[in-house]
C-alpha cells in the first residue's frame, strides 16, 4: 500500500469552510433579527465559496476536477451492483459525485435566490431592486422554505452516507479530506493531485477574485 495526495489543501479547506458557514446560515436564519446581519454576510461567504468551487472544478488537483467524478450512468449502474472501478474508491464515487453537483447546485440556488429575497421587514438581498416583485416574492419562499429543507435534506443524507460506509464498509471518509491522503495498492496506477506552492497561490487568487465579485454584488444593495 501506499498515500497518494487525494484532497488538495484548497479543496480541504473549501470543505470545512462550508461547513461551518452552512451551520452558521442555519442558525442565523432562524434566530432572525439582529442575526441576520451574520447571516447575510455568511451568505456572501457561501456566494465566494461555491465561485470558488466550480472553477476549482476545472483547474484545481486531479481528484478535485469535475473530470474525474463525471460519470457515465453505465458506470453508476455498474458501482451500484457492487462492480467499483478503482478510481471510485480514491476519489468521488458516482454517489458521492452527485452528492457533490447537487450541494453546488443547491447552494447556488439558494444564494441566488438569497440575493433576491424580502422578508418585507428589515431584510432584503441586494438584487431585490433589480428584479420584479413577483419575483421578489418567488424568490423568498424558495429561500426561506424549500430551498431550505432540500439544502438541510441532502446534507442529512451526505452525513448518512458518510456513517454508513464507515460502519458497514470500514471506509472512513473524514480523514482523507483532513489529512489529504488515502491509501491505495502499489499495482494501482493512480494520479496523484497537484498540493504544491503553487496550486495553493493560485487556489487564494480565484478566491480574492471570487470575494471581490460577491462584495462588489452586496454593495449594489
Amino acid at each position: 500500500m501506499r498515500n497518494i495526495r487525494v484532497w488538495d489543501l484548497p479543496t480541504r479547506l473549501f470543505h470545512w469552510l462550508l461547513v461551518v458557514a452552512v451551520v452558521g446560515l442555519v442558525v442565523t436564519g432562524n434566530i432572525g433579527g439582529n442575526a441576520m446581519v451574520w447571516h447575510f454576510r455568511l451568505g456572501y461567504f457561501v456566494g465566494s465559496l461555491v465561485a470558488f468551487r466550480l472553477i476549482w472544478g476545472f483547474v484545481g488537483g486531479h481528484w478535485s476536477r469535475f473530470s474525474s467524478f463525471l460519470y457515465a450512468p453505465r458506470a453508476t449502474v455498474a458501482y451500484l451492483r457492487g462492480q467499483a472501478a478503482p478510481a471510485h474508491l480514491v476519489g468521488h464515487n458516482p454517489l458521492g459525485a452527485f452528492s457533490v453537483f447537487a450541494l453546488l447546485g443547491l447552494l447556488a440556488a439558494q444564494v441566488a435566490t438569497g440575493l433576491m429575497s424580502d422578508d418585507e421587514i428589515a431584510n432584503a438581498g441586494p438584487l431585490t431592486r433589480f428584479v420584479s416583485e413577483q419575483t421578489v416574492s418567488l424568490a423568498t419562499r424558495y429561500h426561506a422554505d424549500i430551498g431550505k429543507l432540500l439544502l438541510i435534506v441532502l446534507v442529512a443524507l451526505h452525513v448518512l452516507a458518510i456513517a454508513f460506509y464507515a460502519w458497514k464498509k470500514h471506509v472512513n471518509l473524514v480523514r482523507p479530506m483532513v489529512l489529504g491522503d488515502k491509501a491505495v495498492d502499489d499495482g494501482q496506477a493512480l494520479p496523484a493531485s497537484r498540493d504544491n506552492a503553487p496550486v495553493r497561490l493560485l487556489a487564494a487568487v480565484i478566491f480574492a477574485v471570487c470575494a471581490a465579485g460577491m462584495a462588489w454584488v452586496a454593495s449594489l444593495g
